[in-house]
């Protein structure tokens, strides 16, 4: 019996109709219930309405003897309607609850409890209630003789007949003169009841009955056998039968199982298949993968490996790993393998061992646990990746490294690694202690723009990162002696950094040389210069001679002076010995040795000072000058002092050029003109000195500003005008050419960039 309990809890079919019959058990009750009290409530209130309006009809039917106070007539309507068999009782209560009529002779003046039942509806609240709806003036009670009674209460109100009629005189504020009370029987009510009860029940047992029958047989048809059915056909799938065939004649969801369940047949048969070809696949992959796979038990002992380690290390059956790796006896004392079982997760390390043939073999290895069903690691699969030329190439580069490092230290220029971003220095080579006198771990981790000589240098802390070359920068040695540098940058990485590579050139006897060489070239030209400075100097001494002897005789004389006289002498002598100090004071700042000193000036003045201090030479030779000057140029970079040099030996080339033109034609009458112009393409300042004189020839154009050449008579140039001229155009930024054709005078060109004056920083 417990099996078969057993059996039937387990079987869908037994858990469906149990459900769809309780289901369909409490819908039939709950109809049922709902439709039996619809029928007593129905019933109810029939019985209700027709006694309401039996009630009215009594009302009524008195109404007429009341107005004449016809008692006779009262008692016989109301004895004549109680004779139906439903009427129990009727009576009519006055105002103080006596019985003034009724069907029942003994009851006649009988008095009532004014708070009884009947009467409570309306008595519950002083004054009494004068407005009740039907439902509160009913009352069921029962007979004493098996059945219930429906007593219905209805109150007599006052009318305007009753209080003016002459056969008796109510008062007008009273609203009610007494009530009529009509009791029947519900006997036959509850009859009619009892059966609605029967007939309804009965009807939903047998709609439940017939409905769980009809289910009942469709849940055996269309669910029982398919279901065994597709149990039977999935059984036979899980042997292994996938040929197999569930068969559900339907068209429902059963039928869709059904194909769903051959499908499943078919697709695992296609999986199957797939997953041998896989296995197969991986298998291969396993044995053909280039890299050594070894699988190990918690003796390491070699369980399986692939045929790159067979190979490799000639492992023997039964062997175990550090024998077959590395030759060992014993386990290692670093094992990764041990570490896997130990934690259940996978480790990496690098190992050393020798192949078949003893070769050192290096690789890296990667461990991974190989567990069970039940979540237990049962082997290690180790993954190993040969690294030995890695190895080799590493030993390579180390060996590399530190020839580049000896070179790097022995690189006969100071070499900084600077970081890009602070201008931190974090290295420098060992050239650096030569030119700079720093040793390497005083000088490390400091800022680079220490080594700079003045604060007006720190603008080159920007340069150094937006420039590839700085010319001619100043920089100080520990024993804060000067020493200009060129500096190159490179950017570059260091230790995954970004860093500028800065390799500094000392200059400074270089520039040293070059600055005697100017000083030679200045004192050169200063001989040159001579006689028109001496003239120059002439004119103002002349006009004080002239003065003081005109003083002189005056005061030999005795003779007065006036005072317009005096005051007008006097001025001219004061203004002279200014022209005559001025020119000294140019030619003084002129011979004076100075170092390169860039700032923002104005061509034109420079140019206008230098015609200034060369203009009386011109003169006296009768060479003309025109000036082509645009006014409103923007100003340029450059060594006011230096470029004024170049101004004039562009002046004295021209004048030369010009006499020895003139000097060549017998006779003269050539055109003896200097033009200067200025003028702006808009980012470059252009100086132009154009001479009518003799030209240079093509074959020399080339050789123009190479140091000592020139075309002048030994004796009357040193050919270091124009070398130095076109050095210091290129140390201030600038461009120097020269364009000619023999016979037809020289054009020199002198180009600068146009200086925007920097931002003003505010630092707070």
């Amino acid at each position: 019996m417990f099996k078969i309990i057993k059996y039937l809890r387990q079987r869908l079919v037994t858990k469906l109709i149990v459900m769809v019959g309780l289901t369909l058990l409490l819908s039939i009750s709950t109809w049922a219930y709902f439709n039996i009290n619809y029928q007593k409530d129905k019933l109810m209130d029939d019985v209700v309405l027709g006694t309401d309006r039996l009630s009215n009809t009594i009302k009524l039917g008195t109404h007429y003897a009341m107005m004449h106070n016809s008692r006779d007539d009262i008692n016989q309507i109301i004895n004549n309607i109680a004779r139906q068999q439903e009427i129990s009782n009727i009576r009519i209560y006055n105002k103080e609850g006596e019985i003034k009529y009724t069907n029942q002779p003994t009851e006649v003046d009988s008095k009532t409890n004014i708070k009884a039942e009947a009467c409570f509806i309306c008595h519950r609240t002083d004054p009494p209630v004068t407005d009740v709806n039907v439902k509160e003036r009913i009352r069921i009670f029962d007979s004493g003789k098996g059945s219930r009674l429906l007593g219905i209460i209805s109150p007599i109100c006052n009318e305007p007949g009753c209080s003016t009629d002459a056969c008796h005189i109510h008062p007008q504020d009273k609203k009610i003169l007494g009530a009529l009370d009509v009791v029947v029987s519900l006997k036959q009510t509850d009859d009619e009841i009892l059966l609605a009860e029967k007939g309804v029940t009965g009807l939903a047992m047998v709609l439940f009955l017939l409905t769980s029958t009809i289910i009942f047989i469709l849940v055996m048809k269309f669910v029982s056998q398919p279901v065994k059915k597709l149990i039977e056909g999935t059984r036979s799938i899980a042997r292994g039968d996938l040929r197999t065939k569930v068969v559900v004649d339907q068209e429902d969801e059963m039928g869709q199982m059904a194909t769903a369940v051959n499908h499943m047949a078919e697709e695992i048969g296609k999986q199957q298949t797939e997953l041998g070809r896989q296995k197969d696949e991986y298998q291969d992959l396993f044995e053909m993968v280039p890299c050594i796979i070894t699988v190990q038990d918690r003796d390491y002992k070699l369980v399986q490996y692939n045929r790159e380690f067979a190979q490799k290390f000639a492992p023997q059956s039964g062997d175990y790993c550090y024998r077959a790796y590395k030759g060992r006896q014993e386990k290692c004392k670093v094992c990764p393998v041990e570490r896997t079982f130990a934690d259940g997760r996978s480790h990496t390390s690098e190992e050393t061992g020798f192949s078949k043939d003893g070769q050192p073999t290096h690789w890296l290895a990667k461990t991974s646990p190989i567990k069970n069903t039940d979540g237990d690691i049962i082997a290690a699969m180790e993954m190993n990746l040969d690294i030995t030329e890695r190895k080799q190439l590493e030993e390579e580069l180390a060996k590399s490294e530190q020839k580049y490092h000896e070179i790097f230290n022995n690189i006969p220029n100071p070499v900084f690694v600077l970081d890009q971003d602070t201008l931190e220095i974090l290295d420098c080579n060992d050239s650096v202690f030569v030119d700079y006198g720093y040793e390497k771990r005083d000088i490390l981790h400091t800022p680079f723009m220490a080594l700079f000589a003045a604060k007006s240098n720190a603008h080159y802390a920007e340069d150094l990162r937006h420039v590839s070359f700085l010319n001619q920068v100043k920089h100080k040695s520990k024993d804060g002696k000067a020493l200009f540098v060129n500096i190159r940058v490179s950017p570059s990485e260091y230790s995954g950094k970004k860093v500028l590579l800065i390799t500094t050139s000392d200059i400074t006897k270089r520039l040293e040389a070059e600055q005697q060489l100017i000083q030679a070239s200045r004192m050169a030209t200063l001989g040159e210069m001579a006689t028109g400075i001496a003239h120059e100097l002439n004119q103002p001494l002349s006009v004080i001679k002239t003065a003081s002897s005109f003083f002189l005789k005056k005061i030999e004389r005795a003779e007065t002076i006036e005072g317009r006289i005096l005051n007008s002498m006097l001025g001219k002598i004061d203004k002279n010995v200014d022209r005559a100090a001025n020119i000294i004071s140019h030619m003084r700042q002129f011979a004076r040795k100075s170092d390169l000193t860039l700032e923002r000036i104005q061509i034109n003045d420079v140019l206008k000072s230098a015609f200034d201090i060369f203009s009386q030479q011109l003169r006296v030779r009768g060479i003309d000058v025109q000036w082509e000057i645009d006014t409103d140029l923007p100003k340029i970079m450059a060594d006011p002092g230096r470029l004024e040099q170049v101004f004039i030996n562009l002046l004295l080339n021209a004048r030369d050029a010009i006499e020895e033109k003139s000097a060549s034609k017998a006779g003269g009458g050539e055109e003896k003109q200097i033009t200067l112009k200025t003028f702006s393409d808009g980012v470059h300042v252009i100086a132009e000195i154009r001479d009518t004189g003799s030209g240079i020839p093509e074959a020399i154009q080339d050789k123009l500003f190479e140091p000592f050449f020139t075309t002048k008579e030994v004796g009357k140039g040193t050919g270091l005008g124009l070398s130095i001229s076109y050095g210091i155009v290129k140390d201030c930024g600038g461009d120097i050419e020269a364009v000619s054709h023999r016979g037809e005078g020289a054009t020199f060109t002198v180009t600068f960039p146009i200086s925007k004056p920097k931002p003003v920083r505010n630092d707070r």
